[in-house]
């Protein structure tokens, strides 16, 4: 994606803080003279949220539920249970297709390192058997999580961006910026406006072409805009093109019309939990998803350079790339 900045001299100069969080690079950008105290509050919201959610950090709470998978129930902080329970919500929502327990399947996959290689269908059933978000069992009163079974595991990293992206926008609210982005490794929040008048202009990615190459250009104020698309992590053996974006249900990359779905909401928690799963649900069903639910849009792109809109978004997406076609508002 790319951001287009304001440059009216008569608005504050934008202050950016790059830093690597999260496994990603993170960019803050705040319009107001005073941001250095924003900016640090954020950052340090960052590092707790990923000392305590990281799946890699065998110290974080997340590890912890791994590591007693099983045995017991694991005491957490209520900002770690609200987040698990958040992703058992997700994937309630999408009949499965999100999955906080997928980690066994992705890491058998190991999709987009050098050593990857083709699980055999055997591998696949076996790790299958260890992912079911219904085997995340939760004691309300004690704040404690249990994963029903050894050799589970649990990963809140299909949300974790999401959430972290809300607490800093509370956080550059609390300090009056009115005016900003948020940018957690693509998943960006988008505070207040570019100008008086003028939205942000958000371009998106063609999922067909190299990074910087876009589709077309998104306008929006305020809102959290996810992307999830099938370029972002791939393999490739021989003829065969592996992607990151693996089906809790069925074991394997997900195989459907969609290369790439944006989801445009008010909380990036609800963009992040849900475009993995609607991405996997394709354009008919994640499309009804998206609509039965209020503050929710989104832009399907199709292999067959195919754009699909929800109806709340309309109006604010323009096509820039003659060779995608508008082919239905949902």
């Amino acid at each position: 994606m790319f951001i287009q900045f304001n440059n009216d001299p008569s608005y504050d100069i934008p202050h950016t803080k790059n830093f690597y969080s999260f496994g990603t690079t993170i960019s803050l950008t705040a319009y107001c003279k005073n941001s250095d105290a924003a900016i640090d509050e954020s950052i340090k919201k960052l590092n707790t949220l990923n000392d305590k959610l990281s799946a890699f950090n065998k110290y974080s709470e997340i590890s912890s539920i791994t590591e007693a998978a099983g045995k017991n129930f694991v005491k957490v902080s209520a900002e770690t249970y609200f987040l698990i329970k958040k992703s058992v919500y997700y994937s309630n929502l999408t009949h499965g297709t999100f999955d906080p327990t997928i980690r066994p399947i992705v890491s058998l996959w190991n999709i987009g390192k050098e050593n990857f290689k083709i699980p055999t269908e055997t591998e696949v059933i076996s790790s299958l058997k260890l992912v079911n978000y219904k085997d995340i069992l939760f004691d309300d009163k004690g704040t404690s999580i249990m994963l029903r079974n050894k050799n589970q595991s649990i990963d809140v990293g299909g949300i974790a961006k999401g959430y972290a992206a809300d607490e800093i926008k509370s956080i550059f609210k609390k300090h009056k910026i009115k005016k900003g982005i948020i940018d957690l490794g693509g998943n960006l929040m988008l505070v207040g406006k570019k100008g008086f008048r003028e939205n942000w202009n958000i371009g998106i990615q063609n999922p067909l072409a190299y990074t910087g190459n876009y589709v077309g250009i998104l306008s929006l104020k305020d809102k959290s805009v996810v992307t999830s698309g099938n370029y972002e992590r791939y393999s490739i053996v021989g003829s065969r093109f592996f992607h990151h974006i693996i089906d809790p249900l069925t074991g394997y990359p997900s195989d459907n019309e969609v290369i790439s779905i944006t989801i445009i909401s008010d909380k990036s928690l609800d963009g992040d939990g849900l475009s993995t799963g609607i991405y996997i649900m394709g354009v008919n069903a994640g499309g009804n998803l998206i609509n039965s639910l209020k503050g929710l849009d989104a832009i399907f792109i199709t292999k067959g350079k195919e754009i699909y809109l929800t109806k709340g978004i309309k109006d604010n997406f323009q096509i820039t790339n003659q060779e995608f076609k508008l082919s239905g508002v949902i």
